[in-house]
């Protein structure tokens, strides 16, 4: 697949997610990175749209995150369904003494 450096904007050919060593061919950046992550949002809580991620300070470095997915052009951003918060069990209790 073709990919784009974040930094760069160049396309990188790779045969899908790239190690924590790959590097931009064009610019030498890191491509293992959170700016190059569907799930990186600027706008949220440390950045990324994935709950389960640790939170990655440097953001333009390489790092070592399971849930990285390379950005594509065709895949910009990934919808994230939140999740359901669970219904709290009523006590048939409750109903005597609700006034």
């Amino acid at each position: 697949m073709v990919y784009s450096c974040n930094n760069c904007k160049q396309e990188v050919e790779t045969d899908g997610k790239p190690g924590r060593t790959d590097t931009c061919p064009s610019c030498d950046a890191d491509l293992h990175c959170c700016l190059n992550c569907v799930f990186y949002d600027p706008n949220i809580y440390n950045e990324c749209r994935e709950s389960q991620a640790e939170r990655v300070l440097d953001k333009d470095r390489s790092n070592f995150c399971d849930y990285f997915v390379f950005k594509t052009s065709d895949t910009e951003e990934i919808e994230v369904v939140p999740k359901k918060k669970s219904k709290k069990k009523e006590n048939p209790l409750d109903s005597l003494f609700k006034k």
